[in-house]
């Protein structure tokens, strides 16, 4: 990403998206006030609450956040990095439980959801610092997909973006079902 100041913070600790960065630092100033958000929407939530089901729906804010780590794990690490993927996702019989990530998380306590999350989310953005060391253009470097076909850089990390954005929906009306907290 290119050099620039650091940005805005609004009131829940998320950074503004550049109004006039490059396109790397407009497209992770999104995905990093995405992953802000649902940081803000999950902060502060016991165990018992993260689990909880406020709506008629299998979705939990505690599932979303392990989700979500599954998510970086596999489109950075293994996807963008072309590794294996990393603990805990490499030990999962997938095929048995294709939702394993959402349906394991009411065995983990809060602190350990946030970890995993957040160490996820950290090691992304260090998996992306390396892949852009890499090539001369990023994003659109061509990154080779397991299944689906090829796609660029570009589309993985846009990807993220919608991942994140659709979930953050999820996660505002969780919250607010939960315990009435509300905002954007």
């Amino acid at each position: 990403m290119s050099r620039m100041t650091s940005p805005a913070v609004d009131e829940h600790g998320r950074p503004e998206p550049p109004q006039r960065g490059d396109e790397t630092t407009t497209l992770f100033g999104f995905l990093d006030f995405l992953r802000a958000t649902i940081r803000w929407k999950t902060e502060g939530l016991s165990t018992e609450q993260l689990h909880s089901r406020p709506l008629p729906t299998s979705m939990t804010l505690g599932g979303m956040l392990k989700h979500l780590a599954y998510v970086e794990d596999h489109w950075f690490c293994h996807v963008l990095g072309g590794r294996e993927p990393c603990s805990p996702w490499d030990a999962v019989e997938w095929q048995q439980d294709p939702d394993w990530d959402w349906n394991s998380a009411p065995d983990d306590d809060a602190a350990q959801l946030r970890s995993l999350w957040s160490s996820a989310v950290e090691t992304s953005r260090q998996r992306w610092v390396l892949f852009a060391a890499e090539h001369a253009n990023p994003l659109d470097a061509p990154v080779k997909r397991p299944v689906g076909g090829d796609m660029s850089a570009r589309w993985v990390i846009t990807h993220m973006i919608e991942e994140y954005a659709r979930h953050c929906g999820h996660a505002d009306l969780l919250r607010e079902a939960l315990d009435g907290v509300t905002g954007d």
